[in-house]
């Protein structure tokens, strides 16, 4: 089948309007990297850089190669306290409680791995069923790794759509639970905003009720800086990592990782452990001499883990100065994202003749991601379920359907976005961004719609044969 039309770029930059900023939706495009082609309706998996912030990496990348020793030897703590201090302005953090790993996944990582359990086997673990699947595969490696009896996990059941309330609720009474077993609740990962589905998750609730029942808190905000409002002094979470290469325009792969000095102490190790580990039996108990003495065992810590390219965490303070600049700051940013993720899903499910997955408060689309239901199903569709017309594929076909969709909406579209089961029907994830608009997501609809009618004529079925 002939793909849609190819929709051409513009040569140029984005103008800028009457208020000294950059004009949002369709002619930002042209201040991204993006091929002429393509169409990024899934900023929210790996996010993207915009050519400024590109110009800014390569010249870090081009100085520490004019002189790699001066440079790491003596640049690359300043550029770092630099940045810093840039994202802990955007978070609302003290500055000692703020310093950058690789991704969310190496944050979470550092926290589990670093967690003494108590020898009495009695720490839980307590995470939501949609949790980030390699989240909850270290705490499945940490039960493997230990063994039977050194500590448990347990799993807090949700479905979507599901009111905030009844988040806390559940969490509430699976704590009680616990405590009702003879075990001890120690820590609770969640997110910011879930990937699949994409919502956003009571978070700051979740905090708060985490303090008050003695549970550690692990914000997983993956998906957050950049694309919802953080104010981690207020929030105050034991422990929180956030991806800037995803929403905050800063290359792959850099995280804030921001830890309250009371918990400090609890990470004594980086991952992988480094220079900055103090042994407490061993000969190298004391820190390397290149450290300041001025700052804390934590930064020093975090600060130089082994040499690896840190240019994406110096870029952090450019990407905090662009947004606020040239963009406009964060929170003409924000407005946009959010306007245009409400409107631009509500537009996709009207196409479609579905539905935004929402709650009764609208809440869950208060970031830049929404998902929309497909007229897809999975087994069977109920007599009161969809409309007439839907396509149903065999329930044993689900995944085949899941890996043919979205490779074929990337070779015959130029486009892509998540897709996921729940239940029996099917979902995709869409993600707003300040170089789309609602024509975009209109050729986002188009697209979908093209898709299931050709899963209808069982186009998967041979995919690969031959």
């Amino acid at each position: 089948m002939a793909s849609l039309p190819v929709r051409q770029r513009e040569e140029g930059e984005a103008r800028v309007g009457e208020d000294g900023f950059k004009v949002f939706g369709g002619e930002m495009k042209k201040d991204f990297l993006f091929a002429p082609e393509w169409t990024n309706l899934n900023h929210g998996s790996y996010g993207t850089i915009p050519r400024a912030i590109q110009a800014k990496h390569r010249s870090y990348q081009d100085d520490i190669e004019a002189r790699p020793d001066p440079f790491i030897r003596f640049e690359h703590a300043r550029l770092t306290d630099e940045s810093r201090a840039a994202v802990a302005s955007v978070v609302n953090a003290p500055v000692e409680a703020v310093v950058f790993v690789n991704n969310a996944t190496e944050g979470v990582n550092t926290v589990f791995r670093n967690i003494k359990w108590d020898a009495d086997g009695k720490d839980v673990a307590l995470y939501f069923s949609t949790v980030y699947e390699s989240c909850g595969k270290v705490i499945d490696f940490l039960y493997d790794y230990h063994g039977e009896g050194r500590l448990s996990s347990r799993e807090i059941e949700i479905a979507y759509p599901i009111e905030d309330d009844e988040i806390l609720r559940r969490f509430r009474e699976t704590v009680k639970r616990v405590e009702g077993e003879g075990k001890r609740a120690k820590i609770c990962i969640f997110d910011v905003v879930s990937s699949r589905p994409g919502v956003v998750f009571p978070w700051e609730r979740m905090v708060a009720a985490c303090r008050e029942l003695g549970v550690l808190s692990l914000v997983d905000g993956a998906q957050g800086i950049g694309m919802v409002r953080l104010d981690l002094g207020a929030a105050d979470p034991d422990f929180f990592v956030s991806n800037c290469h995803k929403w905050l325009f800063t290359p792959r792969g850099c995280a804030v990782f921001y830890v309250p000095v009371r918990n400090q102490h609890l990470l004594p190790s980086t991952l992988a452990t480094s220079h900055g580990y103090a042994s407490l039996t061993g000969k190298r108990s004391g820190p390397p001499a290149k450290q300041d003495a001025a700052k804390s065992f934590f930064v020093n810590n975090f600060e130089f883990t082994g040499t690896r390219d840190y240019s994406p965490s110096f870029c952090v303070k450019d990407a905090v100065a662009y947004r606020r600049d040239v963009l406009g700051g964060e929170e003409r940013i924000l407005a946009y994202l959010w306007d245009l993720n409400k409107k631009g899903s509500r537009l996709v499910a009207e196409r479609l003749g579905t539905e935004v997955l929402e709650n009764s408060k609208g809440t869950l689309t208060n970031c830049a991601m929404a998902n929309i239901a497909l007229p897809l199903w999975r087994g069977e569709k109920g007599a009161d379920e969809g409309k007439e017309g839907d396509v149903v594929v065999a329930a044993e076909d689900g995944d085949r359907v899941v890996v043919w969709m979205m490779s074929t909406m990337a070779r015959d579209y130029n486009t892509i976005v998540p897709m996921f089961w729940l239940g029996r029907r099917f979902w995709v994830r869409m993600s707003a961004q300040v170089y789309l608009d609602l024509g975009d997501y209109e050729y986002g609809a188009e697209t979908l719609g093209k898709l299931v009618e050709r899963v209808g004529k069982g186009e998967y079925k041979s995919a690969g044969d031959g």
